[in-house]
């Protein structure tokens, strides 16, 4: 009895995803418009050059195959923008910071953590994933992914393309772009990674018995709006916008990313 009871114990305190609020941290809005100056995601993106492998519906990373000099070399570049104050720069430069630091420290972690499944069997027994742990410390102030993607990048920009931008290391989130963003071409970027979910199928596929969409749409629907702005959203994207949302299912594959 007491097994039965334990065992039942487990599965209801078993953590279920459950998507964060867009709530701001006021301590990160401000910015500079008036300062020219950009930061360089040269290292980043030499990473994705080696280490990235874009198939026509899937991009995969090599995380097996990273050597320890690019480790080090990721290692480096994550703590070269810790050191920065975003608040010295203008807005856009702003966005590729933290979106590429995003990205960046998720495939620190996978690395960091290989072999692994899922990202979702990081952060503990009765955590889902890590996006809760301190991660880095940027002007004193320690943040976790939830901050940086829910707190920072969500309710400063609110462009639903960020759900685009940031990548969760899982075969059903949206590709990482092979080009590390940059600040002179962020809406094109943004509107390159939109395109080339929503034409796939891990973001809309249709049936005649209906259509399933990724569960990012589920997730976060305040930030997508109404079913008639969804469809409008995705049809705008759509090769063919043939979208009509009826009889909709939601689907998430969290198996990682990985190349072999």
């Amino acid at each position: 009895m007491r097994i039965v009871i334990a065992i039942w114990l487990l599965l209801f305190t078993l953590p279920i995803f459950a998507a964060p609020k867009s709530e701001l941290w006021s301590y990160w809005q401000p910015h500079d418009p008036k300062n020219t100056n950009k930061i360089s995601h040269q290292d980043w993106q030499q990473l994705l050059d080696k280490y990235l492998v874009i198939q026509p519906n899937q991009t995969l990373f090599r995380y097996n195959q990273v050597s320890s000099t690019d480790k080090q070399k990721l290692a480096t570049y994550i703590k070269r923008l810790s050191a920065q104050n975003p608040h010295r720069y203008n807005r856009d430069v702003q966005f590729a910071y933290w979106v590429n630091l995003y990205n960046a420290l998720t495939v620190q972690l996978i690395i960091d953590n290989y072999p692994v499944k899922s990202i979702t069997k990081l952060g503990g027994l009765f955590s889902f994933g890590p996006w809760d742990q301190t991660i880095i410390t940027i002007n004193n102030k320690k943040l976790t992914l939830n901050d940086i993607e829910h707190r920072i990048l969500r309710p400063i920009w609110q462009d639903p393309r960020i759900h685009y931008a940031v990548n969760c290391a899982s075969l059903g989130c949206p590709d990482l772009l092979p080009k590390a963003f940059n600040s002179d071409q962020l809406d094109s970027q943004l509107d390159q990674a939109a395109t080339r979910f929503i034409n796939s199928e891990k973001a809309v596929k249709i049936t005649k018995d209906g259509i399933t969409l990724s569960s990012i749409y589920d997730w976060y629907q305040a930030d997508f709006g109404s079913l008639t702005e969804l469809q409008q959203h995705l049809n705008h994207y759509r090769v063919t916008p043939n979208v009509q949302l009826t009889q909709i299912r939601y689907t998430y594959n969290w198996q990682l990313n990985q190349k072999l």
